[in-house]
């Protein structure tokens, strides 16, 4: 005898938009009893200061160079760059299998903070948007340089996310090319655009709103929502209410508005499970490519990898590897979970 469908007990697939991709959903193997790895949570009090750190204010780093004695955001060219600014001869040879072609650019660090034992959702809203400030900044003059075409802002946060310094941070990798993952976001952008002259986030956005079943905070200017396609178990995106396509577009209430999101939202997720909670996440913007890109809408993905508690993170392995993005609790339990999770920071109580 067939069963009625429900997303909240049978497998499904989910269609993303953004990247014309699919993910499984399997909300019956949340019941699962787990006895794989788990992660260490011990958490060592931090000193506003260390002195064996490279992104202290006036420490000294590896390559001899030293820090200003700064206060507030810090923006350095990394040490240890991914890109390089070198102009170099080449000889494009196109091949099917063997196709290439250097690429030019500019890593940099952007410390949030003079304060070592500080993350974001521990900094004050004015200090948070300095910080967005600052990505205002940088957008636009590596932006600027001919042969930057796009920008990439980002933040990994947490050991388990690889990060190998605690000290409140972030990076830009600004380069030559628009890369695979943006390109494909911008495609399915302007397929939207291109089919209803209006903003696919802007319109995706609204409908959610009406729904109310994902949403977790909501201002004056942005959302934040676990999306229907998420595949992280608490992946969320903060979109803008206006169709903003860079931060440029930005006015100064909605730098504002962009701080105090993310400080609640980074604040919920701490709380989830009483620890620094760990992430990568990024702003997803028009390229600097010089080109018009109405289809752009400025949003921010937030990638967590913790699943069932503290120490139970979800890996991207087997099936995901191989077949398609799977993920187990729902995105509508995860927004209801990230939902009733308060914005007072568990140590400020």
């Amino acid at each position: 005898m067939n069963s009625s469908f429900n997303q909240k007990n049978h497998p499904h697939r989910r269609y993303n938009p953004l990247l014309n991709e699919w993910i499984l959903v399997s909300p019956q193997r949340a019941k699962r009893p787990w006895q794989g790895q788990t992660e260490k949570t011990s958490e060592e009090q931090l000193p506003a200061h260390d002195p064996n750190c490279y992104l202290c204010s006036g420490n000294v780093r590896v390559n001899g160079e030293k820090n200003l004695d700064y206060k507030g955001v810090y923006v350095f060219d990394n040490d240890f760059g991914s890109l390089m600014k070198d102009e170099v001869e080449f000889s494009e040879d196109s091949s099917d299998f063997f196709s290439l072609k250097p690429e030019r650019g500019i890593n940099r660090v952007i410390c949030f903070s003079e304060n070592h034992s500080l993350t974001l959702p521990e900094m004050e809203i004015d200090d948070i948007k300095n910080v967005v400030d600052v990505w205002q900044k940088q957008y636009e003059e590596l932006g600027n340089l001919d042969y930057i075409n796009h920008v990439q802002i980002f933040e990994n946060k947490g050991q388990v996310m690889g990060c190998s310094n605690p000290h409140p941070h972030g990076q830009i990798w600004a380069q030559s090319s628009v890369p695979s993952i943006v390109a494909k976001t911008q495609e399915n952008l302007k397929k939207y655009f291109d089919k209803n002259g209006t903003s696919l986030l802007e319109d995706y956005v609204k409908k959610e709103l009406e729904i109310n079943e994902r949403i977790i905070l909501e201002n004056e200017d942005f959302v934040a929502l676990v999306p229907f396609w998420a595949v992280w178990p608490y992946e969320t995106i903060i979109v803008s209410k206006r169709k903003i396509e860079n931060l440029l577009d930005f006015s100064k209430n909605e730098k504002i508005s962009l701080a105090s999101i993310i400080k609640d939202l980074t604040t919920k997720y701490d709380n989830l499970f009483e620890i620094s909670f760990p992430y990568s996440a990024g702003i997803h913007q028009s390229p600097t490519d010089g080109k018009l890109h109405p289809e752009w809408h400025f949003h921010m993905h937030f990638y967590p990898p913790l699943l069932r508690s503290a120490e139970v993170k979800k890996f991207m392995v087997g099936y995901e590897m191989l077949a398609e993005a799977q993920r187990d609790i729902t995105p509508e339990q995860s927004a209801e979970i990230l939902k009733n999770i308060s914005t007072i920071h568990y140590k400020s109580k």
